[in-house]
């Protein structure tokens, strides 16, 4: 019938948006994993879930794709954005080899934005996400990734950036970031995103590769080299206040010529 991928959004579900919400309603059956159908299930208790552990990707997609080819209405939740490291292009795959079925995305707020809206703003200018997880991607990959984000001076955001099994990814990653970013950076990050025990730090670059209260639960924040903290908050200029001071004026004015049309990206 159809198979709809919804983002939660970040935390304890306060930031599901109404279409996900909606989606979740309306579906026949939500599989997801077992940590983000427990955020749900008091929310919709008559609703049939289905949840797997860690690591059985593949066999929830599975699952819900034949449930939707049976005639169900399915809806497959993620945390954050199910586009961004999420379960919607693996839906994709996995669906060629059913019949037919129709396929939607929800989009929701993903940990870069739900992190740098609880950090300040920093990510107001170009930024790369990079997510230092090995399990899917080699760790040669990931180097270069980092050196070329780094070498940009992009404000960089990382997700996955510690666990157990990868204990020295954020301290080898800091390595990478500084032959390109000074010591001092501005950098920030935050636990448990929108969860009881959220936690917001901000630090320079330096004592990041030494930090040890990063983990899974984390998102990281790296500036560039114009991010700042203003008040405590880690802010990254956009450049409009810089660009008046800096002379770039309309002759005998003290104000910038405003453009004759702004464009989507200018605006955002």
């Amino acid at each position: 019938m159809k198979l709809t991928v919804v983002g939660l959004g970040p935390g304890a579900g306060e930031d599901l948006t109404g279409r996900a919400r909606q989606a979740i309603a309306q579906a026949d059956l939500v599989v997801g994993y077992s940590a983000y159908i427990a955020l749900i299930r008091d929310a919709f208790p008559n609703k049939e879930m289905i949840s797997t552990g860690m690591k059985q990707e593949e066999a929830r997609c599975r699952a819900a794709v034949a449930a939707a080819a049976g005639g169900k209405n399915v809806a497959v939740v993620c945390s954050g954005d199910a586009g961004i490291y999420g379960m919607a292009g693996l839906v994709y795959e996995v669906a060629q080899e059913y019949p037919p079925i129709e396929i939607e995305v929800i989009p929701g707020i993903t940990a870069a934005c739900g992190g740098a809206a609880v950090l300040g703003a920093p990510l107001t200018h170009d930024f790369a996400v990079i997510s230092l997880s090995d399990l899917l991607t080699p760790w040669q990959t990931i180097s270069r990734r980092l050196e070329a984000a780094a070498e940009a001076d992009f404000v960089i955001c990382l997700y996955n950036p510690r666990s157990r099994g990868r204990a020295e990814a954020l301290r080898r990653a800091c390595d990478i970031l500084l032959r390109h970013k000074p010591a001092e950076t501005v950098c920030g990050f935050v636990r448990n995103i929108g969860r009881e025990g959220e936690q917001a730090v901000t630090l320079t670059l330096e004592a990041l590769r030494d930090n040890e209260e990063v983990d899974m639960f984390t998102t990281v924040f790296v500036g560039n080299r114009q991010t700042m903290l203003l008040n405590g908050r880690m802010v990254t200029p956009r450049g409009y206040l810089q660009r008046a001071r800096s002379g770039d004026a309309a002759e005998g004015t003290d104000c910038p010529e405003p453009p004759a049309y702004e464009t989507k990206a200018e605006k955002e």
